[in-house]
């Protein structure tokens, strides 16, 4: 499936992009902005990387730089019925280069560098974001701009929020080069589509096994095994994305040993089984 690279207009007076969307919304698209996005009305189908799933009024995600990703209407094609989005976007050095580098944005720096995946928020930190979006909507631009940093805070500090696409399905990790975990990461995405061992892994780390499965899970939240399983699914997600093998063709080249597992660990994954899933990214496809 085609990514179509679009971006907003921001006028030349202004740092930062404020605008109000209305149905239809952007094709399957990208662009180098981070995007904040709320939904004010309307509920269909959202699509980020490789995750697939329903939105409806009060959906609030935001996506990293480059990240592909699509809302799908469900009143898109019916005359009359309009939905609308708010939407916030900005270039990382739009506050000059050395902001978001500064000792105070540490949390903040990883959570845009994390965004890769996209985030979904939930719970209080939904509410007080959404409640800041709806005022910013009647707010000048100097008022815009300090109600971005109070959504800045809550970013540096909230853990209410979930990731979406599999780390797979991102083009680009950002990589140290001495940390153990880093030095891990960095294995597992240069040999996931063969069997990983965890003495391997032990012997880059210089870890006992109890020690790397503690801080394992403490980095990336997930067990060893786990994350392992979503990187491979990521894998195939972008594989089924841009159609050039089969199933069974997919699954071998993401690791897994029979077809049948693959099929099953899929489904566990992202809630559908890989013909579903390459089904629905065609019919998007179909009715762009």
């Amino acid at each position: 499936m085609k990514i179509a690279k679009i971006r907003l207009i921001q006028e030349a007076n202004k740092s930062f992009i404020v605008h109000n969307e209305r149905s239809p919304f952007a094709p399957w698209h990208h662009h180098p902005e981070y995007e904040l996005v709320l939904i004010l009305k309307g509920k269909g189908k959202r699509m980020v990387g490789d995750h697939i799933d329903r939105f409806e009024e009060n959906d609030l995600i935001f996506t990293g730089s480059f990240l592909p990703h699509q809302w799908i209407c469900d009143n898109e094609n019916l005359e009359g019925m309009e939905d609308e989005a708010f939407v916030i976007q900005f270039v990382k050095d739009f506050l000059g280069e050395r902001f978001f580098e500064m000792p105070e944005n540490s949390s903040l720096k990883k959570f845009l560098e994390e965004s890769s995946r996209g985030y979904e928020f939930y719970g209080k930190s939904k509410s007080k974001i959404i409640s800041i979006l709806l005022r910013m909507m009647n707010m000048n631009d100097v008022e815009r701009l300090y109600a971005l940093f109070s959504i800045f805070e809550i970013f540096q500090t909230s853990k209410e929020y979930h990731f979406l696409s599999s780390p797979a399905s991102v083009e680009s990790v950002v990589l140290g080069e001495n940390e153990p975990m880093q030095k891990t990461l960095k294995y597992i995405l240069q040999n996931f589509h063969h069997q990983i061992q965890i003495k391997d892994l032990l012997g880059i780390t210089n870890m006992s096994y109890a020690t790397f499965y503690t801080k394992f899970k403490h980095a990336y939240i997930l067990s060893f095994k786990d994350y392992l399983l979503n990187i491979r699914i990521g894998y195939a997600c972008k594989l089924l994305i841009d159609e050039s093998l089969n199933i069974a063709q997919i699954a071998d080249d993401c690791g897994f040993e029979n077809i049948s597992n693959f099929n099953r660990q899929f489904k566990r994954i992202k809630g559908m089984t890989p013909s579903k899933f390459q089904k629905q990214l065609n019919a998007v496809s179909e009715n762009k």
